[in-house]
């Protein structure tokens, strides 16, 4: 059993998602549960950037990866990321961001998903995301880490390649139990923002920052609930006042 993510700039601005676009992914995402994943769901929206997960079959994952593709492109507001996937490495360009991780089988699919997206921050985001995946690397209760940057052109399992110039990462992480996900969670997140100009925003909200800075969004994937993680996090970050 697998988790896979898919994320892509499928808005037609540069800030936000509409409430149509998100409307209609939600609406097109459970066909996925038709060609064989087990569960799935729209879990991240990260400014302009969208994310579809699902908990599949490892035999399943590139029909699986194929359907998300079909439902990112059905709906898109403007091709974008979309246009960078390629059956060649040759011809890949700026495409969209992949993670996957592995899921124990004898445990409920949980999982956590980080989305980022770029406001001229491509040149930290890399950085960014390392920081995230090196924080829950041998954590307890963590099982597999994916996604992250990549340094070279890669395959996408059912698509084709993105090249390395892809910069609205993904990281994702399954977690073996309920107990983990909050521990694991605010340590990839006070690592992400421990780098400069880097900001935690909620799930779907617009989101408007300083040119040079990357947003991220945090989600708990849980047996198929998506959980918006980013408020209870900053309010467990607070600094308790005498």
């Amino acid at each position: 059993m697998k988790l896979t993510a898919i994320g892509a700039d499928i808005s037609g601005n540069d800030v936000s998602c509409s409430e149509t676009l998100i409307k209609n992914l939600e609406r097109d995402i459970p066909s996925l549960l038709d060609i064989g994943a087990e569960k799935a769901a729209l879990t991240n929206i990260t400014g302009d950037d969208v994310v579809i997960s699902a908990f599949v079959p490892d035999e399943k994952l590139e029909a699986v990866n194929a359907g998300i593709i079909e439902i990112l492109k059905k709906n898109a507001e403007d091709m974008g990321d979309l246009n960078g996937i390629s059956p060649n490495p040759e011809d890949a360009g700026e495409g969209i961001s992949y993670a996957e991780a592995k899921i124990r089988q004898d445990r409920y699919p949980d999982a956590i998903i980080i989305a980022f997206d770029t406001y001229g921050g491509e040149a930290i985001v890399g950085k960014v995301a390392n920081s995230v995946m090196q924080a829950a690397t041998g954590m307890d209760g963590v099982t597999d880490i994916g996604g992250g940057v990549a340094d070279k052109t890669f395959k996408i399992p059912g698509l084709g390649y993105v090249s390395d110039i892809t910069d609205d990462l993904i990281v994702a992480a399954t977690i073996e139990d309920m107990g983990s996900v909050g521990i694991v969670a605010g340590a990839m997140v006070g690592a992400a923002l421990g780098n400069q100009n880097v900001y935690l925003v909620e799930r779907g909200s617009p989101s408007y920052v300083i040119p040079g800075s990357v947003i991220m969004s945090v989600s708990a994937y849980m047996n198929g609930n998506v959980l918006d993680l980013a408020v209870p996090l900053a309010k467990r970050m607070r600094i308790l006042k005498v």
